[in-house]
């Protein structure tokens, strides 16, 4: 770990000089500066006053952020095909559930469909990237072509059909695939 930088980075964040930092922990500004390049290493109590000044403490600093994965690939997808139904769901954000929002691709092979879904709280955002569906929501029976989006609040019945096949981008929050 590169204790100098850290320190530089977290003074940058709170928006003070290496003077004013030096002044509020009792140091000198040259020992802060020395400090901040990896020239000088800090006492236990020296690094915990530092830390205080510059609001977090010993454990707070030397905790390791686990790496988040924000790029996902083909192989990182999740997929259930379902023969009854003729369609194929990729989870394209494994562990979706997780979030807030769940996207997947759905595939729906010519008279596909997807599953009747009950009223839920929550919005669903789809994009057609292939083909055509009819979206059904309670009575409605809307046509959405390739190139084209929907959105719509998830407090009545819904689900989607296609007779030629399609391939979508569905966004579900909260997420309820």
């Amino acid at each position: 770990m590169d204790i100098g930088s850290k320190i530089r980075d977290l003074r940058i964040q709170k928006a003070l000089t290496q003077e004013e930092l030096a002044d509020r922990a009792e140091l000198t500004k040259g020992f802060i500066s020395q400090l901040e390049r990896d020239l000088t290493s800090p006492s236990i109590a020296t690094l915990t006053d530092i830390l205080q000044c510059l609001g977090t403490n010993l454990s707070e600093f030397f905790s390791e952020e686990a790496e988040e994965q924000i790029v996902f690939k083909d192989e990182d997808y999740f997929e259930k095909t379902d023969p009854e139904l003729k369609n194929k769901i990729e989870w394209i954000i494994p562990n979706a559930q997780k979030n807030e929002m769940e996207p997947i691709r759905l595939t729906l092979e010519p008279g596909g469909s997807t599953y009747q879904d009950n009223p839920h709280e929550g919005e669903e955002f789809g994009y057609v990237i292939r083909g055509s569906i009819t979206l059904i929501i309670g009575k409605k029976h809307i046509k959405v072509n390739a190139g084209e989006s929907f959105y719509y609040i998830a407090e009545k019945t819904h689900h989607i059909e296609s007779e030629d096949g399609a391939e979508v981008i569905w966004v579900s929050t909260p997420p309820s695939f």
